[in-house]
Parts: C-alpha cells; structure tokens; sequence
C-alpha cells in the first residue's frame, strides 16, 4: 500500500501546484486588475445584437453557418486524434465508422462553401 501511494505522490504535488497557482492568479487578477467600469462595459450583450432592438427579430443564417464550422472543424479534431492515436487496435469497423463520420462532416463542409459562410466580407 505503501508503495502505491508513493507512485501517486507526483500526481498529487502537481494537482496541489496547479490548484495553488490557480488561486494566485485570480487573486491577483482581483487585487491589481483594473475596478473602473463604464457602462458600455456593464450593458448586456447578446448575439451581436444591439441590446435595445425587438427581441422577436430574426437571426440571420451566418449565425448557425458558423456554428455549424465549429461543429465541422472543432469535433472533427476531438475525434480525429484519439481515433488516429488507437488506429492500429480500431480493425475496420472502426475505420469504415471513421470514413462515414468524416464523409458527414465533409458533406458539412460542402453545405457551408456552398453557402458563401468562407467568403469574409
């Protein structure tokens, strides 16, 4: 047992730092950052809207148009990586599971260049 808690000693004292310098920094982001505010600063911000229009007004596309290229480009990588680092222990289920979800997200990105959402105005 002895041995087993020597082995999480490091995990430990590194997990203690992180939370400690993570407090430090918070603290001092409090103590030295700035306490002036405007306004401007404190009104609501919602959307890129402005806050004193119809709350009922449509969203435009672009909105879901970029959200739909996070969902293409972010989740893409979060299960790329894991997928390519177990790709020898996966067999072919998992690579042909792999060419449908890419073939998805490809049709994603098809749907959005067809859009114009990758034109920057």
């Amino acid at each position: 047992m002895d041995e087993l808690l020597r082995e999480y000693l490091p995990v430990l004292i590194f997990a203690g730092m992180a939370v400690a310098l993570g407090i430090v920094l918070i603290l001092a982001a409090v103590i030295l950052g700035p306490t002036n505010s405007d306004p401007e600063k404190l009104s609501a911000y919602e959307c890129g809207f402005n806050a004193f229009d119809d709350s009922r007004m449509r969203f435009e596309v672009r909105f879901y148009l970029v959200s739909i290229l996070f969902i293409i480009f972010d989740l893409e990588i979060a299960f790329l990586f894991p997928w390519a680092v177990a790709f020898k222990d996966v067999g072919m289920l998992g690579f042909w599971s792999m060419m449908v979800f890419l073939a998805v997200l490809t049709i994603g990105f098809a749907y959005e260049w067809k859009k114009g959402a990758l034109e920057w105005e």
